[in-house]
């Protein structure tokens, strides 16, 4: 199916990824837990301490992950600029990748910040009852943010423009129209300045929901493929993958409430973490390491689901165009484009991997053609 070259060129590429992966969380979790539970922490919290509580409630999460942003940043910055160039991906300067991390930092900053912030209020307000407020609220914040990513977010980041193809944005609303999914935006990120890889993505809920194609899969696809990638993106949107997404991580969201509900309920463990009680500002750190844990446990069962939700979206592009051999062109051409791990370790499939293997979708693709020559 692949060349054993092109095998062991993408096991070469990806395997010291996958080791820098597992020292970078490592790295985040020792720093966090030092935060947590030595006297770094309460250095830290020094810097704040003469702030009412809300000015310590907004600052000191913010310079926490600031504190953690530092520490990794070497790593990152391999990972992500040094060797990205190296292997002919990256389009991005050093400051321009900086600027990108500066932007995302400042996104995640702000946000920790605002929803610790409301963690202590409502812990400080309602002593006996704060979970029956937080945990609601943490679940509308992750819906909110699915509401507000497209149009305030990912602006951030990358410019988008209508797809400028007239005769192709029209194949491709004909496409919407027959699975039963018409779209109100197809639109083309700039991220050719980015980067040389190749995506597209549907986000976004109700109003703000679109499929983004990358500019850099515009110029290099055929139209035959574009329009398979594009049925993928509406497959998500026909079977709702991107609200059932949103649902799960509200749950997700309320859960994590509730396990820290049990913890903070803990005099020892406040003792340990230098809290006086959940609605101490000097939590902060104890709920992003058991929001951290949490993601950790949590990702071999995402990861399953999302390849199980790509492999429906996959079923739905060939359904929708009846065209394998342009799924199997397509899929051949981006796997050598973006340098797709086509044998990785077991563990690292299970863990890491949100879509098929490349040769697993072509094979998949091959057997959907004999049933359908079948039928």
């Amino acid at each position: 199916m692949f060349a054993p070259d092109e095998v062991e060129r993408a096991r070469r590429y990806h395997r010291p990824l996958y080791i820098v992966f597992l020292v970078d969380t490592t790295l985040g979790l020792v720093a966090l837990s030092l935060i947590v539970f030595t006297r770094v922490g309460s250095w830290l919290y020094d810097v704040v301490d003469e702030l009412s509580w809300w000015g310590r409630a907004l600052l000191f999460p913010m310079l926490v992950l600031g504190v953690l942003t530092l520490l990794r940043l070497p790593l990152s910055f391999w990972r992500g600029h040094v060797r990205e160039r190296r292997w002919g991906f990256s389009t991005q300067t050093a400051g321009g990748w900086l600027l990108d991390r500066a932007k995302g930092f400042a996104v995640a900053a702000v946000l920790s910040a605002v929803a610790v912030l409301a963690f202590v209020a409502l812990a400080r307000a309602l002593p006996g009852a704060w979970p029956a407020a937080a945990a609601p609220g943490a679940a509308l914040l992750v819906l909110a943010l699915g509401f507000a990513a497209p149009i305030v977010l990912e602006p951030l980041f990358n410019s988008f423009r209508p797809l400028g193809d007239a005769a192709l944005a029209g194949e491709l609303r004909a496409l919407a129209e027959s699975a039963g999914v018409p779209v109100r935006d197809v639109l083309v990120a700039d991220a050719s300045r980015r980067t040389r890889r190749e995506n597209a993505y549907v986000s976004g809920l109700g109003g703000t929901r679109r499929i983004v194609l990358f500019d850099n899969l515009l110029d290099a696809s055929e139209p035959r493929q574009i329009r398979l990638v594009v049925a993928h993106e509406l497959g998500h949107r026909r079977a709702r993958h991107v609200e059932r997404g949103t649902l799960l991580a509200m749950a997700g969201a309320a859960a994590v409430v509730l396990v820290l509900w049990g913890l903070l309920s803990w005099p020892a463990l406040l003792k340990a973490i230098g809290a006086s009680g959940p609605g101490d500002p000097r939590v902060a750190p104890f709920l992003f390491l058991v929001v951290s844990v949490f993601e950790l446990i949590a990702l071999p069962l995402g990861s399953a689901l999302s390849r199980r939700w790509e492999r429906e979206a996959d079923r739905s592009s060939l359904e929708l165009t009846r065209d394998p051999e342009a799924f199997e062109s397509a899929h051949r051409r981006l796997a050598r484009a973006n340098l797709a791990d086509l044998e990785p370790p077991r563990a690292v499939y299970a863990l890491l991997f949100s879509h098929p293997t490349p040769p697993e979708r072509i094979a998949a693709a091959r057997a959907w053609a004999r049933e359908a020559t079948k039928s």
